[in-house]
């Protein structure tokens, strides 16, 4: 089976030309395939194609879109190490990494092959004898899904998954960086049983297949995960013909860690979150505040965790910290630790970009943090821990809620009740109580405020791709 193969309509696309888009390992910048730059007709043919195959793939019975669903699960798992090398290969994260995000993936296909029999109604008690009310759930119709390149297996089966199960077709627009994985998902998915048309794969240039996708009235749900400037953006866009939107964009997730935390297992927790995939990940913790009596008991563990991060090429079993995806990311990162020690911090580890040269960056720990610094307002999307301590958690509590975005946070201690009421008083869409691993596909992920709209994951991310219909039946 050839991974990069790209059917529009059935039609393959897969010729290299001039138009072509050469994705590159950034690891060591060899090319690792090509995609073609399609125009914006032949988006709106591939987005003709799902509007096609909608009644067909709606129309099946829930149980056989779940076994559809069930048998592309199976056929990611059978894949995995394949499909774990070409992630590795064109997004650059260790193998071990890219082998539980490809199990992640396989996972959301196999529970929403069983949500898929789930959309269920309700009936509503009449207020009159002759009459009865029913409120059903009917898919949406084309999803427009658009994915990041930070996890190219995971998040595109958390939008095809359910967005298939409740019986929409999909337009899904990979990343330009790392859209062979992608592709991938897709080329299982035909061999599964996803009929043609019903999963098209649209590649190039962001600007003409967004135009595409927001502007066009067969579109009836853009999915959008990425930067919040851009979720804004197409926001406007979809504004013209009033698209249902999910939105999972970008974060700034506290880390708290009360005095009676197990420091052993906050310090262990604190590092794998903030470091797994070198930190570009939308969830990953960006602040630390650590409570003044076990400030330096914290820190020690966690610097101790910190020099076991090796960075490498993630081919090789020993590295454990990823390159940064090109060198603007690179930029990025610093300038926001330029700006924390020109204002002040305290560089404890790293600091500059890594001795293996290309786009990595050293595991870099800041102290003294203050908030008016740049990585205590803005996403890194980098390996900087910015820490601080703290002895009044209302003073905490304010500068977290203080700050527009609201996706994730972390608090670590012993005390239920203390972790509990923290916990429930941050304006945040998802909170791990002595816990980091929040992508869970039965589980609601999603932010609030300008982290976004809606829920993917468990049932709530499969009412996403649904709308709801009333009937008033007279009898």
């Amino acid at each position: 089976m050839q991974w990069g193969e790209l059917e529009i309509g059935g039609a393959s696309e897969a010729r290299q030309s001039e138009d072509d888009s050469a994705v590159r390992d950034p690891a060591t910048g060899a090319v690792v395939g090509h995609v073609p730059a399609l125009s914006a007709d032949m988006v709106g043919a591939a987005v003709a194609a799902a509007h096609a195959a909608f009644a067909g793939w709606s129309g099946l019975a829930p149980q056989e879109r779940g076994k559809v669903l069930r048998r592309l699960a199976a056929l990611i798992a059978d894949n995995s190490a394949d499909l774990a090398s070409l992630l590795t290969a064109e997004q650059g994260k260790p193998l071990a990494e890219a082998r539980a995000e490809i199990g992640s993936a396989a996972a959301y296909f196999d529970f929403f092959a069983e949500e898929a029999r789930r959309l269920d109604g309700e009936i509503v008690a009449s207020p009159r004898a002759d009459s009865r009310i029913l409120v059903a759930h009917k898919p949406v119709g084309v999803v427009a899904a658009i994915t990041p390149w930070n996890f190219p297996a995971s998040m595109v089966a958390r939008k095809l998954a359910p967005a298939l199960a409740a019986g929409c077709t999909v337009v899904l627009k990979p990343a330009p960086q790392t859209p062979l994985t992608a592709l991938a998902i897709a080329a299982l998915a035909r061999e599964a049983g996803v009929p043609e048309g019903a999963l098209q794969v649209v590649t190039g240039d962001a600007a003409t297949i967004g135009a595409v996708l927001t502007r066009d009235p067969r579109v009836a749900m853009l999915s959008f995960t990425g930067s919040t400037a851009t979720g804004r953006r197409l926001y406007e866009q979809c504004a013209g013909t009033i698209k249902k939107l999910g939105l999972e964009l970008g974060g700034h997730a506290p880390f708290i860690v009360f005095p009676d935390a197990d420091l052993d297992k906050a310090a262990a927790a604190a590092v794998a979150a903030k470091f797994r995939n070198a930190g570009q990940t939308c969830v990953c913790p960006n602040r630390f505040f650590v409570h003044a009596e076990i400030y330096e008991a914290f820190l020690e563990r966690f610097l101790r965790e910190v020099d076991r991060l090796v960075p490498g090429d993630g081919r090789d079993p020993k590295s454990t910290l990823a390159p940064l995806i090109d060198v603007a990311a690179l930029a990025k990162v610093e300038r926001h630790v330029a700006d924390a020690l020109a204002r002040g911090a305290t560089l404890t580890r790293g600091g500059r970009p890594a001795a293996i040269g290309g786009t990595w960056y050293e595991a870099t720990v800041l102290e003294n943090v203050d908030a008016e610094m740049l990585v205590s307002c803005e996403e890194t999307f980098g390996p900087v821990a910015a820490i601080s301590r703290f002895s009044d958690i209302g003073e905490v509590k304010a500068q977290v809620n203080a700050s527009p975005y609201g996706l994730a946070g972390y608090v670590f201690g012993r005390d239920i009740s203390t972790l509990l009421k923290t916990a429930e008083s941050l304006d945040l869409g998802m909170v791990g109580i002595n816990a980091v691993h929040l992508g869970l596909e039965m589980a609601p992920i999603g932010g609030v405020k300008q982290s976004g709209l809606g829920r993917e994951g468990g049932h709530a991310g499969l009412l996403d791709y649904c709308e709801q219909q009333y009937l008033l039946i007279g009898v």
